[in-house]
């Protein structure tokens, strides 16, 4: 650790705060060797990957199943049923978001996410609406883990890496934070996170179940 105290603690949202396994959708809706059969036709997290860099929900998932007719009732799942691959919400992180806004601490968003299916998201899940600041790759223009967007977040908050603590499921979005010499946490679970929290001084053992 640093010297430098933490003045902003920033959550990534998919696998952080809200599951993101499209997979198992698919395996419940079809059975696993339909839905292989489909994810190696289709490159639907590439598909995705264009949502979350800002263009149009509907219009990219609907354009994609036009292209793969065999699948396209199954691709238009990804918009029309999307609140069923977003989740569970996972509670003990939501709990860590309040615990450290209840204690003083300034609480961020950086996710990669669609203009459109972030709106849908904060219409369900009422703690999306409880961050200090959102930086939403669809509305920027840019994902992670491209270093533009974490330059972009730093000149917003206006603080020294060290005083920045990110969480973030993917090895490739930690790296990236790191070359920008924020404090990270790779996140493979709640309470590892938890535990993170706590050893840096900002929740206490309590608040941190």
């Amino acid at each position: 650790m640093n010297g430098t105290a933490v003045e902003a603690v920033i959550f990534d949202i998919g696998n952080v705060l809200i599951e993101w396994q499209p997979e198992r959708f698919y395996d419940r809706e079809f059975g696993e060797d339909r839905r292989r059969a489909m994810f190696a036709a289709v490159d639907l997290h590439g598909m995705n990957d264009r949502i979350d860099g800002g263009e149009v929900f509907r219009d990219v998932v609907y354009a994609t199943a036009e292209a793969y007719p065999d699948h396209a009732e199954a691709i238009r799942m990804w918009h029309d049923r999307w609140l069923e691959l977003a989740a569970p919400v996972i509670e003990l992180s939501v709990r860590l978001l309040r615990a450290l806004r209840g204690n003083g601490v300034k609480v961020h968003a950086l996710t990669n996410f669609g203009v459109e299916s972030f709106a849908l998201a904060q219409e369900n899940f009422d703690f999306l609406h409880e961050f200090d600041e959102l930086f939403v790759s669809g509305h920027m223009k840019v994902t992670k883990p491209a270093p533009a967007i974490f330059e972009r977040v730093a000149e917003r908050l206006g603080l020294p890496g060290g005083a920045i603590l990110f969480t973030d499921d993917r090895a490739e979005n930690i790296a990236a934070a790191d070359a920008m010499g924020w404090r990270t946490h790779l996140f493979e679970g709640a309470e590892g996170w938890a535990r993170r929290l706590v050893s840096e001084g900002l929740l206490n053992e309590e608040q941190a179940t």
